[in-house]
């Protein structure tokens, strides 16, 4: 299911408020954040040479978010990011000068980090970038999970000293109670979804997610000419176009937003015109981007500069997890979880419909980045689903 986007997004610019989100000053904040952190390389870019001769593409490439500062996923960059810049902001308060990122490390800044408690609804990378965060400036974090998130990634988050509150449900009602409790504790709400009147803590987590295309771009001989974004709430998607759009302007790629099939509400609000929500059906496999209501920030990004958004079943998401784990040709293998090739899944999707893709010129010609969002964050599921595990088909890649 393919729906163009009405508004000449080529022609649209960004908000004023996401323009400043998503520049390029922005990004040197980020990097500047970055180089703190243990881990801090920058992930891989896998050529795929094969699949690309498959699908009749010019070129494919994978940017690998499964090596992300030792979290597995892309969210390590947005939680902890946004969090470091929030005590950052307190310190310079509580001190009354101004504290530059270089001291977030510091005795003085962590007593200050010391006193603050962040609070998340996740399902599960972005809680534990949040709580790797805290433990990392020596801040507090309480992360609430709903009944489907595994106990694997309860654990995982957990490990980093996070106080874990379990909540009946989906993830939006774990975000309805994060905010509750929140507001009765006094803590500071770190959501990577936007509401009405909470817009600046989401963009600073978009803010963080910037790094990518930053390394993308440097890693490229030539800017992609399209490039397909898996969404949930939709933020890492409206962070990677947004940014594309301001460091390419004219020369930026043509974007499709990916959702899943079971919890399309980018689609939907893109169909609509608004940001809705949309009804909460069967679950999806692909439980990343398991969202009933997009970030109101992120849709507004990405009305102006997606070009087209699209869904995916769930049989396409452990397709691509197994074509990954199971390269043709020469080309690596890649670890991707359940949600990870979600937007790989939409370019074979797309190229399955020739006269569709024809009209975006998707075909010989095409530079095509997709990225791999996480690695297997729950490996039980990912052997169940591939049939192999994480560790066997990185194996393949050394043997």
């Amino acid at each position: 299911m393919y729906l163009k986007n009405q508004m000449p997004a080529h022609h649209m610019p960004l908000d004023p408020r996401d323009a400043e989100t998503l520049s390029v000053k922005g990004a040197a904040d980020v990097a500047r954040v970055l180089a703190l952190r243990d881990n801090n390389a920058a992930t891989p870019l896998h050529a795929l040479p094969g699949l690309a001769a498959e699908l009749g593409l010019g070129a494919l490439h994978v940017k690998d978010e499964g090596y992300r500062l030792g979290l597995g996923s892309f969210k390590a960059l947005g939680g902890a990011y946004a969090l470091m810049r929030l005590v950052q902001d307190a310190a310079s308060e509580q001190l009354e000068r101004d504290v530059a990122a270089d001291e977030l490390m510091s005795e003085e800044v962590r007593g200050v980090a010391a006193g603050l408690t962040f609070a998340c609804a996740t399902d599960g990378n972005h809680g534990r970038s949040v709580a790797q965060g805290a433990q990392l400036i020596g801040a507090n974090a309480v992360i609430f999970v709903h009944a489907g998130v595994s106990d694997a990634r309860v654990d995982a988050i957990a490990s980093f000293g996070a106080r874990m509150i379990r909540v009946d449900g989906n993830y939006d009602d774990s975000v309805t109670e994060a905010s509750r409790v929140a507001e009765q504790e006094g803590w500071t709400v770190l959501s990577d979804m936007s509401w009405s009147g909470y817009e600046r803590i989401p963009a600073l987590v978009m803010q963080g997610y910037s790094a990518i295309v930053q390394e993308a771009l440097d890693q490229l001989d030539a800017p992609p000419t399209h490039v397909f974004l898996q969404a949930g709430v939709g933020g890492f998607a409206a962070a990677i176009a947004g940014h594309m759009a301001v460091v390419l302007g004219e020369g930026r790629p043509h974007v499709i937003v990916v959702d899943p099939q079971r919890a399309a509400c980018l689609f939907e609000s893109a169909k609509a015109g608004r940001a809705i929500k949309v009804e909460e059906g069967q679950a999806t496999v692909m439980a990343m981007l398991e969202c009933y209501e997009p970030s109101l920030v992120a849709f507004r990004v990405l009305e102006r500069v997606a070009d087209g958004f699209m869904t995916v079943d769930e049989e396409d998401a452990i397709e691509v997890m197994k074509r990954l784990a199971n390269p043709v040709a020469s080309d690596p293998p890649v670890v991707s979880g359940e949600s990870g090739g979600a937007g790989l899944a939409g370019l074979i999707a797309m190229r399955r419909q020739p006269d569709l893709a024809e009209t975006i010129d998707l075909g010989p010609f095409a530079r095509v980045l997709v990225i791999n969002t996480e690695g297997a964050t729950d490996p039980e599921l990912y052997e169940q689903l591939v049939g192999r595990s994480p560790q066997d088909v990185l194996r393949g890649a050394i043997a």
